[in-house]
């Protein structure tokens, strides 16, 4: 079944140096951009992630150091990269937990001025999971009846991930063919940062969502504690979540002046 867009969607893939969102680097990078009138267009690109890969990383996805070595760094692709996805949603697997959140970290690194505000993410492995619990490798089987012979390789994750989404919404009756339906399956909790640092209370203010300040507002702890505000920024926090919560800063500070 095609999939019903109201404007493009970019499917994509990360391999990378490991899973800290906040520290590890991408070494190869998969899209495939899907237009309302079924046009797709795909990039792939390796990556130079300029720190070392570490053998065990190499062993599942295959990229190595040497491999990478004369490639461009994600700060020089990242213009091509938001180029490609700044008009369009964005969908993966398990990309709303992990391939989001670390690109959205790599964008503003390279000094891109990442937003989701108007953007819906679908996570074709929530949908997976919530329907039949299984890998990538088993959603490519049951759904596409395929076997997926490379993966851990980005562009081949990618196209299979697009396949498996169209398959599941011709599968089951109770999806609707809309992306603002599929990401709010696909959605897990909802936190105004990637990494599920800062949440929202029943009213739909910002809440620390870890600490000693577990459940706090985030604007009267910062406020009350511009100490605390210091040290978040110097932390080992994702760079997304320092931006959301500068931004949360600021808004109360801009209210008080009105």
């Amino acid at each position: 079944m095609k999939l019903n867009l109201d404007k493009p969607i970019c499917f994509f893939d990360l391999e990378t140096t490991g899973t800290n969102i906040a520290t590890d680097r991408i070494v190869e990078i998969s899209i495939l951009k899907v237009f309302p009138n079924g046009n797709k267009e795909s990039h792939t690109w390796k990556v130079n992630p300029e720190m070392p890969i570490p053998p065990v990383v190499s062993a599942i996805h295959g990229i190595t150091d040497e491999m990478v070595a004369n490639e461009p760094t994600f700060k020089e692709l990242a213009p091509k990269v938001y180029s490609l996805i700044k008009d369009s949603d964005l969908g993966g697997f398990n990309s709303n937990r992990f391939d989001i959140p670390l690109l959205a970290e790599e964008l503003l690194r390279a000094g891109v001025d990442f937003e989701m505000k108007n953007t819906l993410s679908i996570d074709v492995q929530t949908i997976f999971h919530k329907m039949e619990k299984r890998t990538l490798e088993a959603a490519y089987k049951f759904y596409c009846n395929k076997d997926l012979t490379n993966a851990h390789s980005a562009e081949a994750d990618t196209m299979a991930t697009f396949e498996v989404l169209e398959a599941q919404i011709e599968r089951y009756d109770a999806l609707e063919n809309n992306t603002k339906y599929l990401a709010q399956f696909s959605s897990h909790k909802k936190f105004a940062d990637f990494a599920g640092f800062i949440g929202f209370d029943k009213q739909g203010n910002e809440v620390f969502a870890f600490g000693k300040h577990r459940g706090s507002k985030v604007e009267d702890i910062l406020e009350n504690e511009p100490g605390y505000f210091g040290w978040l920024l110097n932390a080992d926090f994702p760079l997304y979540t320092k931006k959301i919560l500068t931004a949360i800063k600021l808004r109360k500070l801009n209210n008080k002046l009105d």
